[in-house]
């Protein structure tokens, strides 16, 4: 197949022109919740769908990037999507291309939606790739739609702006179809909201038609009409909270009663975000040596996901917190590292710079180290995870693997 010579192109003329040759396989989807965002995409999707499952649905869902297996991008009324079936799909759509320039995401989506329109479902969870307006998956007329908080990422693609970020986050919008709004900065919501007017989108706003707190038992989410008493997710974290009201107020408009959303708050999975690995290689030689040692796993890769990870280490008990680091040379490591110092005011700190096995686009660690040291963290460099582990000599150490999804799943495919 003839991929196009960059790996990411944003337009919907090849999208449109692929999916005509395939008879619009878009068009005979089970009902769509589409979601952009910049954090909290596929936390949010993960907790709808274990939510809407919980009710009986059954659901489909499209996720990106993959952790540790391409066919976890495709999920089918549950489970991932077979090998046989991949591949069946994966060849109709390089035949109907006929070698003509397409990027890798553009063949993915349009293999998904083969399969998603083949195999019936109650509703298909569809997460956006890359902001929203040119967006592959942007072909589609949903059900509902949910925008997550917009920040800072891939600005070489969206702007460098978070209105025009958000700007593009709008492009999945559509007249009449209502748009479920996370809490926004200012000027994003207040664009976002004259956006929606103008196109004539209604919305459920949170603060305003629905809200989600922590109480002394759970949360309690409350719509204009309800509040209902509910359990924590099982995704650690106080920004989870956040996603769970977005999460909620999709399942509410879908009719989703109570005792599901409970059962799906306490069920949902979803791998990489604030996971505390309990099993596998670098755990068993981390209790071997420390015992009393806690070892974490987060894929947030933005200065607001490092915002997110200080946040959950202040609410913790005061340990030496240990991260082991990698990040993309894409990514703004500086202002990760900044909002990392910034707030952890209290604890002690060091970072183990690491590379991500086999990714020529990942951050020398020795560059990761300089800025840290320029901004006065403790910082090293390392071969690997591993070998970061090995140096770690506090008793009581919170240690956190962070700033890659690509390294996220190099750890749970080698260690578990």
């Amino acid at each position: 197949m003839a991929l196009h010579p960059r790996l990411i192109d944003l337009s919907l003329d090849r999208m449109w022109r692929l999916l005509a040759a395939l008879d619009h396989p878009q068009d005979k989807c089970p009902p769509i919740i589409h979601i952009a965002g910049t954090n909290g995409k596929g936390s949010t999707a993960a907790m709808l769908r274990a939510i809407l499952e919980a009710q009986g649905h059954r659901v489909h869902a499209y996720h990106s990037p993959h952790l540790t297996r391409f066919h976890e991008r495709i999920i089918l009324g549950g489970e991932a999507i077979a090998e046989p079936l991949l591949e069946e799909v994966l060849g109709r759509v390089e035949a109907a291309n006929q070698g003509r320039p397409i990027t890798f995401f553009e063949v993915t989506t349009a293999a998904a939606f083969l399969a998603f329109g083949e195999h019936p479902a109650d509703y298909l969870i569809l997460e956006v790739g890359l902001g929203g307006r040119l967006d592959a998956t942007n072909v589609v007329t949903p059900k509902c739609t949910a925008i997550t908080p917009i920040s800072f990422d891939h600005q070489e693609f969206l702007g460098d702006t978070l209105l025009s970020i958000a700007e593009e986050k709008a492009g999945i919008m559509k007249a009449g179809v209502p748009l479920m709004l996370a809490a926004q900065d200012k000027q994003v919501e207040e664009f976002l909201l004259a956006q929606a007017v103008r196109r004539g989108v209604p919305v459920k706003l949170v603060g305003r038609d629905f809200t989600a707190r922590k109480a002394a038992q759970g949360i309690s989410f409350a719509t204009n009409d309800e509040t209902y008493a509910l359990p924590l997710p099982a995704l650690r974290g106080q920004h989870q909270i956040d996603n769970a009201a977005l999460a909620l107020a999709c399942a509410d408009y879908l009719g989703v009663d109570k005792t599901a959303m409970a059962t799906g708050l306490q069920t949902v999975r979803w791998p990489a975000r604030l996971q505390k690995l309990s099993k596998g290689p670098m755990v068993t030689a981390l209790s071997a040596r420390l015992p009393q040692a806690v070892l974490y796993l987060d894929g947030g890769h933005n200065e607001a996901a490092a915002h997110i990870l200080a946040d959950w280490v202040m609410a913790q008990e005061a340990r030496p917190l240990h991260v082991i680091l990698a990040m993309l040379a894409s990514k703004a490591h500086d202002k990760y590292l900044a909002a990392l110092q910034g707030g952890l005011t209290d604890r002690q700190v060091h970072i183990h710079a690491v590379p991500i096995d086999g990714n020529d686009n990942a951050l020398p660690p020795d560059e990761l180290v300089t800025t840290a040291q320029n901004i006065g963290l403790s910082a090293s460099a390392h071969a690997n995870p591993a070998a970061a582990l090995a140096v770690i000599n506090d008793e009581d150490a919170l240690i956190v693997i962070a700033g890659s999804l690509y390294l996220a799943g190099d750890v749970l495919r080698q260690h578990g």
